[in-house]
């Protein structure tokens, strides 16, 4: 019996000590932060934040490498290519994990089998936000005006199959609202579409719409939150206003190819931590509208198969579907 464990400790020492060893063959390379999305945005903004942080946290070099395009498969497909040795990390999101894998009939990469969950990083609340020409004030108001004019109750979103577009279906289904989709290329566009009245209403994350908020351009009538957020307390849930257990958000965390030994994955949570402990991070996303969201490896893995499940269901039944 005591030779078995013996034997036990010494294989799980032996494969402790090649991971570390594979970490340590890495730490004279800087980490490339693979991100999805363009150079400017505020996703881009973030991970650059947290690359910084992380580097001074790790005693490791990053830097951020932007690969758009595809709806995140271009640089997903990099990132499932590349080798496990632990010098890339790749910014996972709703769009990878959990939408596209419905979205698309062939993609370049096995969201369940490619990649490996390295901690969530990111919360960004989305808020139920109308044009200015739109009479109501509130959920109830907005709800009376949309039923009886069903010709005018056309939402915008980011992109057909984003957080934003499945939020406002799932707000459809949960209101049995008719109403119509308009998609654009990216949050701004939708916004400015918004404000101009172009578009009755939205469902969109809070980080782009800052600005209008605090100038009063756009009217916040609920955040799709189950609390209220504690950076703008005033806004009032879906949930407190009648739309019982409504929650609807984006979220980034960190990925690493599949087959990043387990120690390079812990080292990356704990520098990840750490970097979202710092008050230089915690401003930082305070001033977007941003949650901090930490989780561990496991944690962030059982939390993307849910999202998974929940809006590849939706996808589904709307028989949404991008080429």
């Amino acid at each position: 019996m005591q030779k078995r464990l013996f034997l036990k400790a010494l294989f799980a020492l032996a494969a402790g000590s090649g991971a570390a060893a594979c970490w340590a063959q890495a730490s004279d390379k800087p980490i490339e932060w693979v991100h999805p999305y363009p150079v400017g945005g505020g996703s881009d903004a973030i991970a650059r934040k947290l690359a910084e942080s992380m580097g001074a946290q790790m005693g490791r070099s990053f830097f951020v490498s932007n690969k758009p395009g595809g709806a995140t498969n271009i640089a997903a497909a990099y990132v499932a290519n590349a080798r496990a040795i632990g010098n890339i990390v790749f910014t996972g999101d709703f769009a990878t994990l959990a939408a596209n894998p419905y979205l698309f009939a062939n993609l370049p990469y096995d969201s369940a089998r490619d990649f490996v969950s390295a901690g969530l990083y990111a919360r960004y609340p989305i808020l139920l936000v109308v044009s200015s020409k739109v009479p109501a004030s509130n959920l109830d108001e907005f709800l009376q005006w949309a039923r009886a004019n069903p010709d005018s109750a056309n939402f915008a979103s980011s992109g057909v199959g984003s957080p934003q577009h499945l939020a406002a279906e799932l707000f459809r289904e949960r209101t049995g609202l008719k109403m119509t989709h308009v998609a654009y290329r990216g949050g701004a566009p939708a916004v400015t579409d918004l404000m101009a009245g172009a578009v009755s209403f939205a469902l969109m994350d809070a980080s782009t719409v800052v600005p209008q908020m605090k100038t009063g351009r756009l009217k916040v009538l609920g955040v799709a939150s189950p609390q209220r957020l504690k950076n703008f307390p005033d806004i009032p849930t879906l949930h407190e206003q009648g739309l019982k257990d409504f929650e609807a958000f984006a979220w980034q965390g960190m990925l690493v190819p599949a087959g990043t030994p387990r120690a390079t994955v812990d080292a990356l949570n704990q520098g990840l931590a750490a970097a979202l402990k710092t008050q230089a991070v915690i401003d930082f996303y305070a001033n977007i509208a941003v949650e901090p969201w930490f989780s561990s490896p496991d944690e962030m893995a059982s939390f993307v198969a849910g999202e998974n499940s929940r809006w590849g269901k939706i996808i589904r039944e709307r028989g949404i579907a991008l080429q």
